[in-house]
């Protein structure tokens, strides 16, 4: 994404990797402890942000975003905030 807004704008990635998950070696027999840590994992619920992006035009934006939801494995949506749109309604 920062590759295609040429380092322009603003990314914030919402998710960290904080569960980790582990691997005893092949052939190894059963007991003697958990295996070590293989990688590291993140749980995504539907409905979670997962990226930003600021300081870009829209157009920009959704392109950068199209190319990194290529590469995930789940569906995803465009979702675009409202800027500073407080109505003052009673």
């Amino acid at each position: 994404m920062t590759r295609f807004m040429k380092r322009g704008g603003k990314v914030w990635i919402n998710i960290f990797p904080h569960l980790a998950r582990t691997k005893k070696p092949l052939e190894t027999r059963m007991g003697k402890g958990k295996g070590a840590i293989e990688d590291w994992v993140a749980v995504v619920k539907k409905g979670k942000i997962m990226f930003e992006i600021a300081g870009v035009d829209e157009a920009t934006a959704r392109e950068a975003l199209r190319l990194a939801a290529h590469k995930l494995s789940v569906q995803t949506k465009f979702i675009k905030k409202e800027e500073s749109g407080v109505s003052s309604e009673n």
